[in-house]
């Protein structure tokens, strides 16, 4: 409590636009130590309930297909998008969560609990893009939400430590991670309820108010098919960077404890992974406001595959941990500028917020379903360090691809009667 009454009162020295989206950092800070004890925690938990790791990665993957379920419907059902809203019912999911994964022995239990896990996680990004297209300009889009990112990574880097330290050298999920999850999310939930009062004495907000109203299924169908053939260019960039990111996470514990020399430290490989993008996050705004948010996305995505492409051929630890730095650091511009981009597209054209942030989580899953089967399907064929240079290739070639194709301006404003 001393250290939530000092900030409080440090948010209170600066102004009032800086202090919602430090208050937001804060938030977002806390609860994604809350998701990364979570992703820390929830295999281990399926592995002592007996099953295989086959039927482990179909589970975990369930999340995500889930999670594209929810995309459609919370983009059909949900009639108030408001951020201050849609937060609020994350946090209700998320106190959920960590009971039924508790509870949970058998195969349905599970599945409720990664039911759970897809839905809070599309709630969150629908509330962050709400969040930063109605409370900043244009121009402060990207650096918005790359301040976000670096706090949510730092939350991620930190969060795998945490966990295991409250597991003990047993390894055992007893009640203290359980408790540990409640203990983050109760102090996000506390910086939610101070943005939530910030922002209620902000009256100024960049989008124009839109009253949504239901749209049958065929309709939401051609919505969708309408707004994504507009934003297929980004949409795709979205999915490979999820298809990234999931090769190092489903692969890259396998990988660091066959490098015997980093041993005890064999973390460092996904540290190496994670820590350039707090740099990033930095930085991402002053690079955009000079090539534009889309070009920044695809060249950070370019150079960083290319960077990557290299794996195969790298045979010492150090210069395995170097080129994964150097990727992940160019890499790491991709999401908070397209993110940034997305804001735009929604500040532009609220009338389709929802099928826009409905889309841009529909990719993100779909990147995590096909990242894990793909990595699984080429690490038994070729072997880890292959699958990483291949996956650097394809990376390549698709952004290649992209930087031709996209449209220098994309316009989304388009009259869907509601």
């Amino acid at each position: 409590m001393l250290f939530f009454g000092h900030t409080v009162n440090s948010l209170q020295k600066i102004t009032l636009h800086q202090r919602t989206l430090f208050t937001a950092c804060l938030m977002l800070f806390f609860w994604t130590l809350f998701d990364g004890t979570v992703s820390y925690i929830t295999p281990l938990k399926i592995s002592q309930a007996g099953f295989s790791d086959t039927l482990l990665g179909l589970i975990i993957g369930f999340s995500s297909i889930a999670g594209g379920t929810f995309d459609f419907l919370l983009s059909k059902f949900l009639t108030n998008t408001h951020f201050r809203r849609v937060y609020l019912l994350m946090f209700a999911v998320c106190f959920i969560y960590p009971l039924i994964l508790w509870q949970a022995k058998e195969v349905w239990l599970f599945l409720i609990a990664m039911a759970l896990w897809g839905l809070y996680y599309d709630l969150d990004n629908f509330a962050s893009y709400d969040f930063v297209g109605r409370k900043f300009s244009e121009e402060e889009h990207s650096s918005s939400f790359g301040l976000m990112s670096i706090f949510k990574e730092l939350g991620y880097t930190i969060s795998p430590l945490i966990a295991g330290f409250a597991l003990g050298a047993a390894a055992i999920v007893d009640w203290k991670p359980i408790l540990l999850m409640f203990v983050f999310l109760t102090i996000s939930f506390s910086f939610y309820v101070l943005l939530k009062n910030i922002t209620a004495k902000a009256t100024h907000d960049y989008m124009e108010k839109v009253t949504y109203k239901p749209l049958n299924f065929l309709r939401e169908i051609s919505v969708w098919k309408k707004v994504g053939s507009i934003l297929l260019p980004p949409l795709v960039i979205i999915m490979f960077y999820n298809v990234f990111d999931s090769f190092f996470w489903t692969l890259g514990p396998l990988l660091a404890e066959s490098f015997k020399q980093l041993h005890p430290f064999n973390g460092l490989f996904l540290t190496a992974y994670t820590l350039p993008f707090l740099i990033t996050g930095f930085l991402v705004g002053m690079v955009t406001k000079k090539l534009g948010k889309k070009r920044t996305a695809f060249l950070g995505f370019l150079v960083g595959s290319l960077t990557l492409s290299l794996f195969y051929f790298l045979h010492s630890p150090l210069f395995i941990l170097g080129d994964i730095l150097v990727a992940s650091f160019f890499v790491g511009f991709t999401i908070p500028a397209i993110n940034g981009a997305f804001a735009d597209y929604i500040s532009e054209s609220s009338a389709v917020e929802r099928e826009i942030e409905a889309l841009s989580d529909f990719f993100t899953n779909a990147g995590y379903v096909v990242g894990p089967i793909l990595a699984g399907f080429l690490a038994d064929r070729v072997g880890g360090a292959v699958t990483f240079s291949i996956l650097g290739i394809i990376g390549a070639v698709v952004a290649v691809i992209l930087l031709i194709v996209t449209p220098r301006i994309i316009n989304v404003k388009v009259n869907l009667p509601r």
